[in-house]
């Protein structure tokens, strides 16, 4: 990682991102019922179009984070991603972009709600390291064929939309068995020919399954869920957080 971060704020319905020093950040929600979608995150692509996001490998990005609780309700996490739903998949506070398919490397938090792979032999909810790489397809031909999405209100053609999709989009990820109520650090290095994602000097994930370029940096915390699971149903929305959910996050320059 060669050029210095620069990062922009993003909150909605009440989410604060506070810089507590020259490295530390925090990001918050408050308290708040379903229905409402509260977001705290940093990002460096901003009004960019996705094809003129900052990073290709070779990165490395090296910074300790804590968070408020086990189990938070939504999602929270810190990694390189494309921006493919627009961040809030329709729940408000994103940018304006034309749908894409997924493609990231990044820690990942997803609260019990979740269902985050259309694998069934990998984790799909709490706390993973974990990739994404996407076959290119045109934005707009997935724009075009968006109405085509009612079809995954019936469960018999949901299930064979998520075959397909296991086709277009290729995945890998693993458990991190930590409390992460507690400082750690985290590791990501993206190279041409692996991805590694470590804690504390371990590495969790060394992945083949490498996301195309280029890709956004993003950290942050919401209360959002999303599901699609293998008995055919989807389900998205946002979940009650009865107390302020919040990660602090130390960012160091690249090794």
């Amino acid at each position: 990682m060669a050029k210095p971060l620069v990062l922009h704020p993003r909150t909605s319905a009440g989410g604060s991102v506070i810089q507590v020093d020259s490295e530390t950040w925090r990001l918050e929600i408050p308290p708040g019922n379903k229905g409402s979608y509260r977001l705290a995150q940093l990002d460096d692509y901003t009004r960019l179009r996705r094809s003129a996001f900052l990073w290709h490998p070779p990165f490395h990005l090296r910074l300790q984070a804590r968070a408020s609780a086990v189990e938070i309700p939504g999602t929270w996490g810190f990694g390189l991603w494309n921006d493919p739903f627009s961040a809030s998949l329709g729940l408000g506070g994103a940018d304006r972009r034309l749908p894409a398919l997924p493609d990231a490397a990044w820690f990942f938090y997803a609260s019990h709600k979740n269902y985050l792979s259309f694998r069934d032999d990998l984790p799909a909810r709490g706390f993973l390291a974990a990739t994404f790489r996407s076959t290119a397809v045109s934005s707009l031909l997935l724009a075009l064929g968006s109405p085509l999405l009612i079809g995954l209100l019936f469960p018999g053609t949901n299930r064979l939309a998520r075959t397909v999709a296991r086709k277009l989009v290729r995945q890998d990820a693993a458990g991190i068995a930590i409390d992460p109520t507690g400082w750690h650090t985290y590791d990501l290095n993206w190279t041409e020919e692996c991805v590694k994602l470590g804690v504390d000097e371990n590495v969790i994930l060394d992945t083949s399954i490498i996301p195309r370029s280029p890709l956004g940096l993003v950290l942050w915390i919401d209360n959002q869920y999303a599901a699609w699971t293998p008995d055919g149903r989807v389900r998205l929305g946002s979940l009650v957080n009865h107390e302020p959910a919040w990660i602090e996050l130390k960012i160091f320059p690249s090794a």
